[in-house]
């Protein structure tokens, strides 16, 4: 019997490489993996044709290219980065042009990975935190909340798929713990004692692999999923037992983080502010019993932290 085809955008980044590796890791799963890539021919692309998955060329900004790339497929997985260009119109944009692909390709289950739009519960008018470009108040979120109902307008049978802050982070972003003055170190959060649901980033591919053998238990839905709901404190001590040496927490101000002046800085300093005042919420949406059962093999942050304390640089 012919395995049923997942078309995989972002198949070499963060999430799309989890769920390729996923798909590959488990061959009696009745699914075949088919990495979406701009250049076929670079180290990651190849890297993923050597697992075994089929590697295809496919660019969110070019939608005849997605047609071609979904065609034949059962299903897809689909991701923007905003982080490439900082803009939710252009996000908005290329998920218009995947719903239509989807449609115009027949598939059968989209998993989109989606964000809340924050403005439904801080609209523009309210204060609490500054507008962004103009019409968001967490552009990197509400791009993408706003665009769920491409997938509605087309017709595609699609989960809203949402996820969490990456750890890997704390190892790409400079996120992780730095030296203060007096040389100890300090982890700095603007999250106060709320908790931050986080997961480490090949779960999220794992995570969207079982939504998919779910088959259609999940289409229609909104779901999330994160591996630990931990404090800013919680990781503190959590970074200190890993690293063998104490880190503080710092519960930095959301007005100082805004101002740290790195590209995206405002849009981060409000997203934190978002999930701050919003923690229950935020973290109700991303149940740990759901995430687990989507994912066995889901790691929580002390389990993340033994596999990769070594590459968190300390500045």
């Amino acid at each position: 019997m012919s395995k049923k085809i997942i078309a995989v955008l972002g198949a070499t980044g963060a999430q799309g490489g989890g769920l390729v590796r996923a798909i590959l890791n488990d061959p009696k799963g009745g699914f075949a993996a088919r990495a979406i890539v701009r250049d076929p021919k670079s180290d990651k692309a190849k890297a993923l044709a050597a697992l075994g998955a089929e590697v295809v060329a496919g660019d969110v900004d070019d939608e005849a290219s997605l047609v071609r790339a979904f065609t034949g497929a059962y299903g897809a997985y689909c991701v923007t980065f905003f982080w490439a260009h900082f803009s939710a119109e252009k996000e908005m944009a290329e998920v218009a042009a995947m719903a239509r692909a989807a449609k115009a390709t027949g598939l059968k289950h989209v998993v989109w990975s989606t964000l809340e739009d924050t403005r439904k519960k801080i609209p523009l008018s309210d204060p609490r935190m500054p507008t962004l470009h103009g019409n968001y108040k967490v552009p990197h979120f509400d791009g993408k909340g706003e665009a769920n109902a491409e997938f509605a307008k087309a017709g595609v049978p699609t989960t809203l798929f949402h996820t969490s802050f990456y750890w890997e982070n704390l190892i790409h972003f400079g996120m992780g713990p730095r030296k203060g003055a007096d040389g100890k170190l300090v982890f700095a959060l603007p999250m106060g004692g709320k908790k931050l649901p986080g997961i480490a980033a090949e779960d999220i591919g794992r995570c969207a692999y079982g939504v998919f053998k779910a088959g259609d238990n999940y289409i229609g839905k909104s779901i999330g999923v994160a591996g630990e709901h931990p404090t800013g404190a919680q990781m503190a001590a959590s970074l200190g037992k890993a690293l063998g040496q104490p880190v503080a927490f710092y519960a930095m101000p959301f007005d100082d983080y805004r101002k740290l002046g790195f590209p995206g800085a405002d849009d981060l300093g409000n997203m934190f502010q978002y999930k701050h005042d919003f923690e229950a919420d935020f973290c109700a949406a991303r149940p740990l019993d759901l995430s687990r059962a989507l994912n066995p093999a889901l790691q929580n942050f002390d389990t993340w932290l033994a596999a990769n304390k070594a590459r968190i640089p300390i500045q």
